[in-house]
């Protein structure tokens, strides 16, 4: 490789851009109009725009993305996480155009990104397994049936996702076909594909995971436990390694069953075999990320080795740089810093980040994707940050991150900072009581903490604006109110207006997808009556008393924070 594409946005791409000269190449940074002054467009060597849209007219848009590829002359694709990064079909695209891809085989992406042939894998391998269904559902009748065979809980998943994305848990028979109708959504948004499957969930299950490393040579490496189950939506939150907690007779089963899976699919590259973990010891295989994990800087702190490296090493040919399971050397967390309300059910929050001062100081990397005047984007996942906190013991590295806690200060956006000061308080997660987190753990045993002041939108006094020469970019900067008019004409956002009380408004700023509510129906107080997606992810819209309700706001509109949508009278 001489010439990397990075087909992907925000803090991932800065990571693989430092990486790739690292390693001693050149990066080629991606970005669509609405990322134009981000922070990963200005560190990659070149950058070249693909145009205005949502994702699935960016970075989704694989015909695009090679174009890119052949005009800045790139010779290898690496995909990140999300987006396109398991999409056997890109990486197959990828090989076909003469690139070298960044990733395992097309056919063990469409192998082991197929959530159910992943299954028949684990289960010929003799990894542990619970009971799912026969291959993707075909409609919410079908899972419905699926319900009163195997009992609930039980989860219904994107067959070709991963992420938490798509990912809806149904406690209670009535609600079964809406979930599957909001899962199909959610993953035809994240990943092109609406296929959706389902499976046995354990209650109050830990999540533990693997890292894996394998290479054209047959080597295929272990190298190490994650603990991820702190997760709001079923997104995590914050990640450690190795995982805590757990027998050494399971930490050998984990291995052993993640090294097989792989072994088995002839695996090439990093890539997570996931598992949950129950209460009473029973663990049970999850899934595979065919990709890089968002939380693989905590493996990266506690083994020395530079996972992205290795990537880069696997695709050029070379063997592993290690050979068998490192030695933990001492203890990480990774805390995801996401512009999100925690005191509001964790609602997004695009906006301005008018301040953005981050921990320094012994034991403490920051992997962001933003800065002091960065935009958050409410097309796209609400990450702005890793912070990633080590010491020689779990005890240390937990003492390490309430310094740095201390420290961090973002303002202009709501953030998560205020949860992550609180759960470094919480018995539940430090363990002097014992481990007692588990995946709902903040949905059923966090106290909470108080929302977030709401902030209004600002705007920066300057433009960090481009041109585009053949498509690749260049900056210039330019006083913002020459292109006040020009933005001006390009929104069509439905703006907050004057506060009515009968009003049914947005409670965050994204795209009316849907009213889940006919025009002029009665609807109680307090009852959901639409559906707004933002940062890839459905908050719903709540009625503000009860009555009749006149719409107003047409599904795929793009509202504001606070824009009426409709009235109840």
């Amino acid at each position: 490789m001489k010439k990397l594409l990075i087909a992907n946005r925000g803090e991932i791409a800065i990571r693989i851009a430092r990486a790739a000269r690292d390693y001693g190449i050149a990066s080629v940074a991606l970005y669509s109009d609405a990322d134009a002054g981000s922070l990963h467009v200005e560190l990659a060597d070149e950058a070249y725009g693909l145009g205005a849209g949502r994702p699935a007219d960016t970075y989704l848009n694989i015909e695009k993305i090679l174009d890119v590829a052949r005009t800045a002359g790139a010779d290898a694709v690496h995909p990140g996480y999300g987006f396109l990064s398991e999409r056997a079909e890109f990486a197959q695209a990828v090989i076909d155009a003469g690139l070298t891809w960044v990733g395992p085989a097309p056919h063990v992406i469409a192998a082991l990104g197929d959530k159910v042939e992943a299954r028949r894998i684990a289960a010929k391998v003799g990894a542990p397994l619970v009971k799912g269904s026969d291959g993707p559902l075909a409609s919410a009748a079908d899972a419905v049936a699926f319900a009163k065979q195997v009992g609930m809980p039980f989860a219904i998943k994107a067959a070709f996702g991963g992420g938490g994305r798509g990912m809806k848990v149904a406690w209670k028979l009535d609600e079964v076909g809406e979930l599957f109708e909001s899962a199909m959504r959610e993953a035809t948004e994240a990943f092109g594909r609406g296929e959706c499957f389902a499976e046995q969930f354990l209650d109050k299950p830990r999540h533990i995971e693997a890292q894996v490393i394998a290479d054209s040579h047959g080597n295929t490496v272990v190298l190490g436990t994650r603990d991820c189950s702190l997760q709001r939506r079923n997104q995590k939150l914050v990640e450690e390694a190795p995982a805590p907690f757990i027998t050494e007779d399971q930490r050998t089963r984990i291995h052993d069953a993640a090294r097989s899976i792989c072994a088995e699919a002839g695996y090439t590259g990093a890539g997570t075999v996931e598992f949950l973990l129950s209460g009473k010891g029973v663990i049970s295989f999850l899934e595979v990320n065919t990709r890089l994990q968002v939380e693989h800087p905590v493996t990266e702190e506690t083994t020395g080795v530079d996972i992205v490296i290795e990537q880069l090493r696997i695709a050029d040919g070379l063997p592993l740089s290690v050979s068998e399971t490192p030695a933990p050397r001492g203890h990480a967390f990774e805390f995801r810093i996401n512009a999100e309300d925690p005191g509001r059910g964790f609602l997004p929050t695009p906006g301005l980040v008018k301040r953005f001062r981050a921990p320094a100081g012994p034991g403490i990397r920051l992997d962001a994707g933003i800065e002091t005047g960065s935009e958050i984007s409410g097309l796209y996942d609400s990450m702005m940050a890793k912070l990633i906190v080590t010491g020689a013991s779990r005890e240390e590295a937990l003492i390490r991150a309430r310094r740095a806690f201390a420290e961090f200060q973002i303002e202009g956006v709501a953030s998560v900072l205020p949860f992550h000061r609180a759960v470094l308080e919480e018995r539940d997660f430090t363990g002097e009581d014992g481990f007692n987190v588990y995946t709902t753990w903040i949905e059923t045993a966090f106290r909470g903490i108080e929302p977030a002041p709401r902030v209004d939108a600002v705007e920066s006094g300057i433009v960090k604006s481009f041109i585009e020469i053949d498509g690749k970019r260049h900056a210039i900067g330019l006083p913002a109110a020459l292109f006040s008019g020009i933005a001006a004409l390009k929104t069509s956002t439905l703006s907050a207006g004057p506060m009515n009380p009968n009003a049914v408004t947005a409670p965050i700023p994204g795209t009316l997808q849907k009213w889940v509510v006919e025009d002029g129906a009665e609807v109680a107080d307090g009852e959901s009556v639409a559906l707004i997606e933002a940062m890839k992810m459905e908050t719903p819209v709540q009625a503000p008393k009860a009555g009749r309700i006149c719409i107003t706001a047409q599904p795929g509109t793009m509202v504001a924070l606070g824009a009426e949508l409709g009235t109840v009278d």
